[in-house]
C-alpha cells in the first residue's frame, strides 16, 4: 500500500526541500519506488536540488489541468533506480492546484509508486494545505530558533485537525519532528535552542538531528541532495534518519 509523506515547516528556509530530496533518495536506495513532488507552485526549486531543471518539459500544474500526462512530467532521477521528481510551475499561482486535482494525480501515482513524497512550501496557505491534506506520515522539519519551532507547532494543529484523516477521524497522520542546521556550539552559548527545548515544546517523535554543515550548500549548488555524500556529516544524518522511519 502506498504511503504518502508530506514534508512540511512552518517557516522558510529550515531546509525542507534539502529534506524531500534526501529522504526520496534515501527511501529509493532502500528499494522503495518512490517519487517526491514540489507543492512550491511559481518557486520551485526541488528541480535544481535534485539536478534536473535542464529537463523539465512539463510540470505538476499541467498534469492537473490536462496539459500533459503523468508519464509526461515524471522525470526519472539518473542516479537513483525507482525515484521520480514531478516538478513545479514557475510560471502558474499558487491557486493552481486544486484539491481534485491533486488528488487524482495521488491516486493515480498510489497505482504504481511505494512511497509519495510531497515538498510542501512553507506556512500555512493553500499549497502547503494541499501538500498535507492526503498525507500518512508528516516530517516537521524546524530549525532550533524560536520562530521556526512556534510555527512548526502552528503546523501540528493544522495536521492535527486539516487533513483528510482528521475530516474522516482515522488514525492520525503520525508526526516526526527533523531537526536542521544543528550546532552543539551555538546551543552552548546561548545562541540556539537546545534539544530538550525544541520537544518540550513540540512534544513528537524526534527522527534526527542534521548538523550546520557546508555540505548541504556544496551538494545543492552540485544539483546532487546532500544523503548521497556518505562522507559528510549532513549526508550521514539525513541516512541515519531514514533508517529511524522504519524502526
Amino acid at each position: 500500500m502506498t504511503k504518502t509523506i508530506v514534508v512540511t515547516s512552518g517557516k522558510g528556509g529550515v531546509g525542507k526541500t534539502t529534506t524531500s530530496a534526501s529522504f526520496a533518495v534515501g527511501l529509493a536506495c532502500r528499494g522503495f519506488k518512490t517519487v517526491v513532488i514540489d507543492f512550491d507552485i511559481g518557486l520551485r526549486n526541488l528541480d535544481l536540488i535534485m539536478g534536473c531543471e535542464r529537463r523539465v518539459v512539463y510540470d505538476f500544474v499541467n498534469v492537473i489541468r490536462n496539459e500533459a500526462n503523468l508519464n509526461q512530467a515524471l522525470i526519472r532521477d539518473k542516479h537513483v533506480k525507482d525515484l521520480f521528481i514531478l516538478p513545479a510551475s514557475q510560471t502558474r499561482d499558487k491557486d493552481a492546484l486544486t484539491l481534485e486535482g491533486v488528488e487524482k494525480i495521488l491516486n493515480e501515482l498510489s497505482k504504481t509508486f511505494d512511497y509519495i513524497v510531497c515538498d510542501s512550501p512553507a506556512g500555512i496557505e493553500r499549497g502547503a494545505q494541499l501538500a498535507m491534506y492526503f498525507a500518512d506520515s508528516a516530517i516537521v522539519v524546524t530549525n532550533p530558533e524560536v520562530s521556526s519551532v512556534r510555527d512548526s507547532d502552528r503546523i501540528l494543529g493544522l495536521l492535527s485537525s486539516k487533513t483528510k484523516r482528521a475530516e474522516e477521524g482515522r488514525e492520525p497522520i503520525s508526526e516526526h519532528l527533523l531537526l536542521t542546521r544543528y550546532s552543539a556550539k551555538r546551543v552552548a552559548r546561548g545562541d540556539m535552542l537546545s534539544l530538550s527545548d525544541v520537544n518540550e515544546i513540540l512534544a513528537i517523535p524526534l527522527l534526527g538531528i542534521i548538523p550546520e554543515s557546508q555540505a548541504v550548500l556544496r551538494a545543492s549548488n552540485g544539483g546532487e541532495p546532500v544523503i548521497m555524500d556518505e562522507m559528510s556529516d549532513a549526508g550521514q544524518a539525513y541516512a541515519d534518519a531514514v533508517a529511524r522511519f522504519f524502526r
